[in-house]
């Protein structure tokens, strides 16, 4: 077939590899210049072992399956990646409940290696950390995003694949069995296609709203849920992850470490009305805070405003937290379409497992 791809993130990246692997010619229409610009630049860059999400889950079945798979890929294409391991850690009795809960659901999805450690025992790991217990993650690693997104590319062009940059979509409708797709931007035009795959992260809703043959009750809200990012100068304090018990909304204020080991903190949860990535240095205020539970020896001073990213979430504060929208032919009845909506984390560890259910879709 001939499909269109919405979207050169790593969600549109691993979709359109796979489907042009599976013998589909393959074009990504991609509105900015370059790939992954919005929510995949964005990101902790860590690859998740699996064990918060309910059992049965689209999010539950993706991260395990797709984790096992990307660091497969990362060996295979050269990818820079650690297996570094996490602490989940517990500072009180309620805490140590959560984890307890945390590593149960970790059983239920099939991930490997969970330990549930002494305080004792996880200060051996980690001197610096403060705790009465804690769960460690050795499946749980850090990716060089960028490196990645850039092999998806390469396996996707050498199998045929083009990506068009500079590339908006302006409106799709159904034409004798086929998608009749017209393109802004300097080389737009009309164009015909098999089938159209809406991988637009951000944009997904209102991609959605252009495709006239898709119900535009099918569109589900998006819930702008913004992650700041401090940078902590200094030398690296931990070897491994560290993160809190989760908060409404998302996994609460976590050390992350690059591959160069620098260490940086986030993301909060910060609920908004429009797109922004402006990081409010004030905010360096509640994550000393939340840091100093886990971390008491963060030095006064130490955190910088760093980046933003936006999670494109399904559902808002204090409500159950959404899965992966995959909507195929098979449930909407629109033939050739395929819509993912809400591919918020773990949609990087996810990105491999994802592509290949919607790379079956588009053949069934």
């Amino acid at each position: 077939m001939d499909v269109l791809v919405i979207g050169a993130g790593v969600i549109g990246l691993a979709v359109a590899r796979a489907a042009a692997r599976a013998g589909h010619s393959v074009i990504v229409a991609e509105a900015e210049a370059a790939i992954g610009t919005g929510i995949s630049s964005r990101n902790s860059e860590v690859i998740h072992a699996g064990m918060y999400y309910p059992g049965g889950s689209r999010r539950a079945y993706h991260c395990v399956t797709g984790r096992r798979m990307l660091y497969d890929f990362c060996a295979s294409h050269g990818v820079s990646h650690r297996k570094c391991g996490k602490l989940i850690v517990a500072t009180n009795d309620v805490e140590l409940g959560k984890i307890e809960a945390i590593a149960a659901q970790g059983g239920v999805n099939d991930v490997e290696g969970l330990e549930l450690l002494g305080g004792n025992a996880a200060r051996a790991l980690e001197p610096e950390l403060a705790c009465v217990g804690a769960l460690l993650s050795p499946e749980t690693g850090i990716i060089d995003g960028h490196a990645y997104m850039l092999a998806l590319r390469g396996d996707l062009e050498d199998a045929g694949g083009v990506i068009a940059f500079n590339t908006p979509v302006v409106r799709a409708r159904r034409s004798a069995g086929q998608w009749d797709v017209t393109f802004g931007g300097q080389d737009g035009g009309a164009f015909v296609f098999d089938a159209i795959v809406n991988c637009a992260g951000l944009n997904a809703q209102r991609v959605a709203r252009t495709i006239e043959d898709y119900p535009a009750t099918r569109v589900p809200r998006l819930v702008l849920a913004k992650g700041n990012y401090f940078a902590c100068a200094g030398k690296p304090a931990f070897s491994r992850l560290i993160y809190p018990t989760p908060v409404d909304g998302g996994l609460g204020v976590h050390l992350t470490l690059d591959l160069a080991g620098r260490m940086r903190f986030g993301p909060d949860v910060e609920w908004i009305e429009q797109e922004t990535y402006a990081v409010d240095g004030a905010r360096a205020d509640s994550f000393y805070a939340r840091i100093r539970s886990y971390w008491p020896g963060l030095p006064d001073g130490a955190l910088t405003a760093d980046y933003s990213g936006i999670r494109p979430k399904l559902t808002g504060p204090g409500e159950p937290a959404a899965d992966f929208l995959i909507d195929a032919p098979s449930q909407h009845g629109v033939p050739g379409l395929v819509m993912m909506f809400g591919i918020e984390s773990p949609g990087l560890t996810s990105s491999l497992s994802l592509a290949d259910e919607v790379a079956r879709s588009l053949s069934a």
